[in-house]
């Protein structure tokens, strides 16, 4: 993006942002396709410390260096860092999508019936998005995280035994006819009470202290450009860096607050038959393993978590201007589409060959 912007949230509920002397206005559409481009791409940069992270949190034993060792003596390096990317961007892309789509209504509904407290604008923001209350901003981003959560739940099962090596799935497919075979349709959402604990909160928290960190660092970086005595423009650049940094430190910090819900969620979707329940799987954990269980993966997520969601935000608020229906960024985001589902395609079709080819020569088929 070029030039300079004066970001406006207009009286009609509808979201504007003036740059270079022209006024884009948001719209559903274009919501979805930013946030599903946003999550695929912070999916596959950041895949490799997601499949780190279930590696340590699989067993409560293991120790990154130990998983990194048994990841580094692998035949492909590279691609055992990279195992899981397509469950894991297309679960990303679209919750992200669903996320932030379901998000912008709820806060622009929020705005416009003036409920839970008044709402002022903030004429030093970096971003578009509508400026709400603490509590405004908590209730909407748990609401609509519990939400997109939900309807992703069975790509995000898929996902975590993907990567896990409890497991020896080749494809999406043969991972989802194994869930459905051993654990019926309610498998695919095994640790949904604990997904919904850790996430609600975090993503309230998260749209909390992301906005209070944007409103601070955006009334540093607003009285760093004033010239005497006037204000000039927030340059692109600078509100990119004001939403990114207001992105990390809000995961890190919501990060350790959540994680004991993410070891436990993570035990639940890869033993659902030890691990039956979030009180059930806590207190096991606490017993069996100690209270250290429940921190296990914790500098793996705090990184990954502040890097994503920091990511996720800010090429959110970068490409909404720019996701106008066919425009560079719809095409972009619809050619990544695509290429999964024929990825999807493919892997169907050789799993469908593999199982035909194990039949005829007699060989059980295990996915364990």
């Amino acid at each position: 993006m070029q030039g300079t912007g004066l970001l406006t949230y207009e009286n009609n509920g509808i979201i504007g942002i003036t740059w270079a002397a022209k006024t884009y206005k948001s719209t559903v559409a274009q919501h979805f396709v930013s946030g599903l481009g946003s999550g695929i791409a912070s999916a596959v940069i950041l895949q490799p410390l997601d499949l780190l992270k279930t590696r340590v949190q699989q067993s409560g034993t293991s120790s990154l260096s130990t998983c990194w060792q048994d990841i580094r003596h692998s035949p492909h390096v590279a691609r055992s860092l990279w195992r899981g990317t397509v469950p894991s961007a297309l679960r990303t892309g679209f919750g992200s999508a669903l996320y932030f789509t379901s998000l912008n209504a709820i806060r622009q509904h929020v705005q416009q019936t003036n409920t839970l407290g008044r709402h002022h604008n903030n004429h030093n923001a970096s971003s578009a998005l509508p400026t709400l209350t603490i509590w405004a901003n908590l209730a909407s981003g748990a609401v609509a995280r519990t939400f997109a959560g939900l309807v992703l739940m069975p790509l995000t099962v898929i996902k975590v035994r993907f990567e896990s090596n409890l497991y020896s799935y080749t494809s999406v497919v043969s991972a989802a006819a194994d869930i459905r075979r051993r654990d019926g349709f309610r498998g695919f959402f095994s640790g949904f009470g604990a997904t919904a604990i850790r996430d609600a909160p975090y993503a309230g928290m998260y749209v909390l202290f992301y906005e209070v960190l944007k409103t601070q660092l955006g009334s540093i970086a607003a009285s760093t450009i004033r010239v005497e005595g006037k204000q000039h423009k927030m340059t692109a650049s600078m509100a990119s860096t004001v939403n990114f940094a207001s992105g990390i430190l809000a995961g890190a910090a919501c990060s350790v607050i959540s994680n004991p819900f993410d070891a436990v969620k993570t035990r639940i979707q890869l033993q659902p038959r030890q691990y039956r329940n979030v009180w059930q799987a806590g207190y096991k954990m606490i017993t069996e393993d100690g209270l250290r269980s429940l921190l296990d993966g914790l500098a793996l997520r705090m990184s990954r978590k502040a890097l994503s969601s920091a990511l996720a935000w800010t090429v959110y608020e970068e490409l909404i201007p720019n996701a106008s229906y066919g425009g560079k960024t719809t095409q972009l985001s619809v050619y990544i589409y695509v290429y999964l589902m024929k990825y999807l395609q493919r892997e169907e079709q050789r799993e469908i060959k593999k199982t035909r080819n194990e039949a005829g020569s007699g060989r059980s088929i295990q996915f364990i």
